[in-house]
């Protein structure tokens, strides 16, 4: 297993044509229940979630998500991890998104966020073949396996290849980006530009100037509107690193955890571990009964979680201890998300912090292609959806979510 953090260059272009179709897909996913394109079954399962969940509130959401460099549909590629089978990609992408939620037709809420995407991609390692995996049919979604999908699939027929089935998205989410593109920057100064000629002018009209003035005053707005633009630019920089101090204490954490745990488990990735946090989290939040869930060993969540009906990362996950008993290790983490609630008739915005603590097994390797929809019976070797059985529904036996991969203990409010 690697990491790339310095090698940044763009994805293939195959690579990038799945990624802007998953983002296409991603705002009809979420507020019409749509099908998402590319995805792994685990985000189609919590979109699904969420999606039922504005339903039941009676709202609809448009999530419209767009290019912030227009024309400039490129990918780039980040950091990434491998292990025997696959080998997974975080890519990033300037994109915007405008939300707005409806109630009865009436808005709600709307906002228009500077962000950048970040899409997780897994795909099979040149050369490997990981036909024995249990995989969900993309045509019609029963469990087979890798190799028998591509003989054909037992239920519906369809034949797939290796291309068909891989590469797919494993995890995304949004950061709010103080960054900014050429387009948006000249969009800004403009503004400014014009405010300053016309405060000049009102100077010159007050002051009885002459025309020369008038010429002056226009010419030397340009520089004078640049001061200020950037001036402007500075102090939201600043607040908005002053908003987000509190994420400061995280910045350690990444590198202990890391250290800490590649001892424990060798193939440990630190990005494999926060996509799959929040993914436990947010599918957690948008269940009806979370008590329900496979991997859901708490008590009962606030109830105030009901009322969440889009929840994005906040850019920060902090690890605040490590406890090993075992062959399992558990851990306690804080994680930062942006937050929308509709309570009542009202819907409103709000920074959240979760306190999560997940527990895994220490003596068998992590599987970067686990999905939750698509287990393989320890027993009797035979596949199922746990999304929806607890037992095996050919054995009855009972399965363990840490057999595979992390369980969440603990969910609550900081």
């Amino acid at each position: 297993m690697g990491y790339n953090f310095f090698n940044i260059k763009e994805v293939p272009e195959a690579f990038n044509c799945k990624l802007n179709e998953f983002r296409a897909s991603l705002g009809a996913a979420v507020g019409k229940g749509k099908n998402i394109t590319f995805a792994d079954n685990d985000i189609t399962y919590t979109l699904k979630l969420q999606h039922d969940r504005l339903s039941k509130k009676g709202l609809e959401l448009d999530y419209d998500i767009y290019s912030r460099d227009e024309g400039k549909n490129k990918f780039i590629a980040g950091s990434n991890w491998r292990d025997a089978h696959y080998e997974s990609t975080v890519c990033f992408n300037q994109s915007g998104i405008k939300r707005k939620v409806t109630k009865g037709g009436k808005t709600k809420y709307k906002d228009d966020h500077k962000s950048v995407l970040y899409e997780t991609i897994t795909d099979v390692v040149t050369g490997s073949h990981p036909d024995n995996d249990p995989f969900c049919c993309p045509n019609c979604g029963a469990v087979s396996t890798v190799a028998g999908l591509q003989n054909g699939c037992p239920h519906c027929g369809t034949r797939f290849q290796i291309d068909d089935l891989f590469p797919k998205v494993t995890s995304y989410y949004f950061l709010d980006s103080p960054g900014m593109t050429k387009k948006e920057f000249m969009s800004g100064y403009m503004v400014s530009y014009a405010i300053t000629v016309i405060a000049m002018f009102i100077l010159c009209l007050v002051l009885h100037k002459s025309i020369g003035y008038y010429i002056g005053a226009a010419i030397g707005s340009i520089f004078i509107a640049y001061i200020l633009y950037a001036y402007f630019l500075l102090m939201k920089l600043i607040a908005g690193a002053i908003s987000s101090a509190g994420k400061m204490g995280t910045a350690g954490s990444r590198s202990k955890f890391e250290k800490r745990m590649k001892k424990i488990s060798p193939e440990f990735s630190y990005e494999y571990f926060t996509s799959k946090t929040l993914s436990l989290i947010k599918t957690a939040v948008f269940s009806e009964d979370e008590s329900e869930l496979l991997f859901y060993e708490g008590a009962k969540l606030d109830p105030k979680m009901k009322d969440i009906i889009d929840l994005n990362y906040g850019g920060a996950l902090g690890c605040k201890s490590i406890r090993e008993e075992g062959n399992f290790v558990t851990v306690e983490t804080k994680a930062y998300f942006d937050v929308l609630y509709a309570s009542g008739d009202k819907v409103f915005f709000k920074k959240q912090i979760f306190s999560a603590v997940l527990k895994r097994r220490t003596d068998i390797p992590v599987n970067f292609n686990f999905s939750m929809t698509k287990i393989s019976c320890p027993s009797c070797g035979a596949s199922f959806d746990a999304t929806k059985n607890r037992n095996c529904p050919y054995c009855g036996s009972k399965y363990e979510i840490t057999t595979d991969d992390w369980a969440l203990v603990e969910l609550k409010y900081i």
